[in-house]
């Protein structure tokens, strides 16, 4: 099991010390986590920088994945299939060991429809919590809704997951709707403030049985 944990802004070093699968660094100007012109420290060979942009040109993606070394990228925003297969294509071609996620916000009447053309496009989906903002919203989303999910790609879990909810995803992860979630990312219920992580918040969740009998999947 994979854990993502976004919108890294004031205190990266200490969240790298937890040992999190991927950090989740925001590179757009729209939220108040956004992480331009700051430096991301050196990171432990396990713990991957995963950039997270929104409706940005291709051109400026690739060039801030190549100028912070990143190792993933998220797109966060409305991004259509054929911008997504280009830049998959393209991460194919200059940096093969960089992951696409392409997140989707789910609600209330919510068609699995709406991913007709993704799958294919990039490594995993990411199912999020619509609100006002494209992410960082701090509410679930019922994932009984994951029932209909009729893809193969892996997908991460994702959505105003915090600390009161690790009973309920041990529920979820024994129903056949996770059998493709590989992961879970987190980020505004385990702040401070926006861009500033609780450490023993997440000291306390990374303690949750859901890390020691769901730790291969993903692997």
């Amino acid at each position: 099991m994979k854990l993502k944990i976004c919108g890294m802004k004031y205190n990266p070093t200490d969240v790298m010390h937890l040992g999190p699968d991927y950090l989740g660094f925001i590179f757009w100007e729209g939220t108040p986590r956004d992480f331009s012109g700051r430096q991301i420290p050196e990171l432990p060979e396990n713990t991957k920088a995963i950039g997270v942009f929104v409706d940005e040109p291709i051109e400026n993606v690739l060039k801030i994945v190549r100028a912070y070394g990143l190792k993933g990228v998220q797109l966060h925003g409305q991004e259509a299939v054929e911008y997504c297969l280009e830049l998959y294509q393209r991460i194919q071609k200059e940096a093969p060991e960089v992951i696409l996620i392409k997140a989707f916000a789910i609600g209330p009447g919510f068609n699995f429809d709406r991913l007709k053309g993704y799958p294919g496009t990039c490594n995993f989906f990411l199912f999020d919590s619509r609100g006002k903002l494209p992410g960082g919203n701090g509410t679930l989303f019922d994932w009984e809704q994951l029932r209909d999910y009729p893809y193969e790609t892996p997908y991460l879990l994702s959505g105003g997951i915090g600390e009161k909810d690790c009973d309920s995803l041990q529920r979820f992860f024994q129903t056949p709707q996770a059998e493709r979630c590989v992961g879970i990312d987190v980020n505004s219920k385990f702040e401070i403030r926006p861009g500033e992580k609780d450490i023993p918040a997440l000291k306390r969740f990374l303690n949750c049985r859901i890390w020691k009998e769901k730790h291969s999947i993903g692997n």
